[in-house]
């Protein structure tokens, strides 16, 4: 039985403009074809904050130059961030893949990720998205009931909430495609949100953490690891303290007491530790691994990176 494993991609993985992504997808597209040569089955999700911020803008800017227009909502914007992240990262893999003389099939789904309507996070949106705004543009948003921010000097930006998943409504295909031993991209930017109404599935306004989602789908087919490539060769604790400390090695209790005594900021390493610790629980014997881009090799030999099991 192969080693299924859920790759959780960074920014540093993705770049942030159109020629960027096209040179980091070359570079991630080996680190991933690495993973497959070596044996393992693998499922890859990533990260589309600036992908996302940037359709955002442009097409509400579209439909303010052109009246005969909408806006694109959020669920939109997120879906096209998929299609054309996915379809940089399917082409760079495929093409890694057959240069080293392996044909395996690369598969991006457009994923959907059910929330809760009540969570709390769509009471205090957290998540600041898309270009400054002024004074009578942000009183415009407030109007259609978007929340938005002020930044002293700089103007106004749309803050959206960042609730956690509840289930992947694409699954099953992600199960199918896996035990057919193909390579999957899905849950790309933490998946499209959408709320569950009877049969219907409705958008909302809103983006989830891309690590939580990553843990979700590992914990849904049944990985036996969830590796969360960042931009730290390890985690560390007591961050600018004299007793700041690496975190090699650590257990499940270790990481949830480091969790309970603050030791992670809550948008950046805190919802990797949530998503590691709530899929390791799931079963006995799963891991979790996060390390940064350029080290994943070693870390998988056991000489680098921060491992919890």
């Amino acid at each position: 039985m192969k080693k299924r494993v859920v790759v959780a991609l960074g920014h540093r993985a993705l770049g942030t403009t159109l020629p960027e992504q096209k040179e980091a997808v070359k570079y991630t597209a080996g680190t991933i074809a690495g993973l497959i040569e070596a044996g393992y089955q693998v499922a890859v999700t990533h990260s589309n904050a600036p992908q996302v911020g940037m359709i955002h803008t442009a097409m509400n800017e579209f439909g303010r130059v052109h009246q005969d227009y909408t806006a694109a909502p959020m669920s939109v914007c997120s879906a096209m961030s998929q299609g054309y992240i996915g379809y940089d990262l399917q082409n760079g893999i495929r093409e890694e893949l057959l240069n080293r003389g392996i044909y395996r099939t690369v598969s991006t789904i457009l994923t959907q990720v059910v929330v809760d309507p009540y969570d709390e996070a769509f009471y205090t949106p957290t998540k600041v998205l898309g270009r400054y705004m002024t004074a009578e543009e942000a009183n415009e948003e407030r109007r259609k009931g978007n929340y938005v921010v002020e930044e002293p000097g700089k103007g106004y930006r749309r803050v959206v909430s960042a609730p956690n998943p509840v289930s992947i409504v694409e699954i099953d295909a992600v199960k199918a495609l896996m035990d057919a031993d193909q390579i999957v991209i899905a849950c790309g930017g933490g998946g499209i949100p959408v709320l569950q109404q009877d049969n219907h599935l409705k958008g909302a306004s809103a983006v989830i953490e891309k690590d939580l989602a990553a843990g979700k789908m590992a914990e849904e087919i049944d990985a036996d690891e969830l590796i969360i490539l960042t931009s730290v060769e390890k985690v560390k604790i007591n961050i600018g303290r004299p007793e700041e400390e690496e975190l090699g090695e650590i257990t499940l209790e270790q990481a949830k007491e480091y969790m309970e005594a603050g030791h992670f900021g809550k948008y950046n390493m805190l919802p990797k530790f949530s998503a590691s610790v709530a899929f390791i629980e799931k079963r006995e014997g799963r891991s979790a691994l996060i390390t940064s881009f350029d080290k994943l090799e070693e870390a998988l030999k056991g000489k680098t990176g921060t491992v919890i099991k």
